[in-house]
């Protein structure tokens, strides 16, 4: 027997929406993409990696009742430059 996966493909297609509009405009996120890329992923699996980080950092958001920052949400992935 086979394994059936079931999805809500509006839901998968807005997330992938948000995730490819996330890398104009947010440092961390365009980084998280960058390194998914540079770990072989393709495109579409790394968007889908960006909107999977970005679903649970909006997660927590809400369970803190936080408001969303940048600097906040993706420190852990965004890379310092050493001169």
């Amino acid at each position: 027997m086979a394994a059936r996966f079931v999805r809500n493909d509006r839901l998968a297609d807005a997330l992938m929406a948000q995730a490819f509009a996330c890398l104009t405009c947010s440092p961390g996120a365009r980084d998280y993409y960058d390194k998914c890329r540079q770990r072989g992923n393709a495109h579409n699996d790394a968007l889908r990696r960006v909107s999977n980080r970005f679903v649970g950092i909006l997660h927590g958001c809400l369970k803190t009742w936080t408001r969303y920052d940048e600097t906040i949400a993706w420190q852990h992935e965004v890379t310092v430059a050493v001169d």
